[in-house]
């Protein structure tokens, strides 16, 4: 859903001019306004985001549950499984962790969180602010150095023993689906529904954001999206709903390779959803990633 530029309002910038043009030698004192132009704008475009997201909150009570029933969502983190470590029991993955020689780090998870773009460390972050004794929270100062790099310095050796030794405790099992529906799960499910996206869509959306990551860079998850737009008209825009899938996995696909990353997770699995006309995402289902058959009744 595009959005409107901001902009001062005409009081704002009526009382700003009014200040900028008394004389600075005047006989009379000025008085100086009781709020800045400056803050005045800052007001008005959070009224205005808060409006926003108060209407947008009311076109999605009005939708279906889409990926965010229970069921769906099931689904959801099996899919994402198979094409992070091989499985459609993603619950094994709480203690998972390896380099995947990708150039992002670690990855560990049940969301394939990543010690090089910044979701593995927020989540250990926020972990640490309510269990703050527990065996990962040492290596905060090597996970801020290393952010945004492959980089394993400071974390090894012990950093893979402390993961999986933290993940075998409910709490920090809890704190990564918390952490993966926050970042990723809730804001993807959210924007796909004002995209006027179905199921897949939503589900397209949610994969891609767990891997390219929250960023608005152009093969951040919200700069491939933004690309995609230029190309093509989502659902809410008036535009065919497969058309727009169609532009975005396209997309999506070219960054992929562009970075030598295997890209069946959107050939065989994804876009075998697409082009068998599955936007409700219905089982049963059967998609294939590394060359690994999965099926779903």
């Amino acid at each position: 859903m595009k959005r409107a530029g901001v902009a001062f309002s005409v009081a704002a910038i009526a009382a700003a001019s009014a200040y900028f043009l008394v004389p600075a030698d005047s006989a009379e004192p000025t008085a100086k306004p009781p709020v800045s132009a400056a803050q005045a704008a800052r007001e008005e475009a959070k009224d205005r985001a808060e409006q926003e997201r108060a209407e947008d909150d009311k076109v999605i009570a009005g939708l279906p549950a889409g990926l965010a029933a229970p069921e769906k969502k099931e689904l959801a983190q099996r899919i994402v499984a198979s094409a992070h470590q091989s499985t459609l029991n993603w619950r094994t993955l709480y203690g998972s962790i390896e380099d995947l020689e990708d150039g992002r780090g670690y990855t560990a998870g049940v969301a394939g969180f990543c010690t090089g773009t910044h979701d593995l460390l927020a989540l250990v972050e926020h972990y640490t602010e309510t269990h703050p004794d527990n065996g990962l929270a040492r290596y905060l100062p090597a996970l801020r150095e290393v952010d945004g790099t492959d980089s394993h310095e400071g974390l090894d050796p012990g950093f893979t023993a402390a993961w999986k030794a933290e993940a075998k405790l409910p709490a920090f099992r809890r704190a990564q689906d918390e952490h993966r529906d926050r970042v990723s799960f809730d804001p993807a499910v959210r924007l796909a529904k004002l995209d006027g996206l179905g199921t897949l869509g939503q589900f397209v959306y949610y994969d891609a954001l767990i891997f390219h990551g929250p960023d608005a860079g152009p093969e951040g998850f919200y700069g491939l999206r933004e690309r995609a737009l230029r190309g093509a008209d989502t659902p809410a825009e008036g535009g065919s709903e497969k058309a727009y899938l169609d532009a975005f996995l396209d997309i999506r696909r070219t960054a992929m390779a562009t970075e030598h990353t295997d890209t069946s997770r959107v050939d065989t699995a994804q876009r075998r959803f697409l082009n068998e006309g599955n936007l409700r995402l219905e089982t049963p289902l059967e998609w294939a990633v590394y060359g690994d058959t999965y099926k779903v009744p």
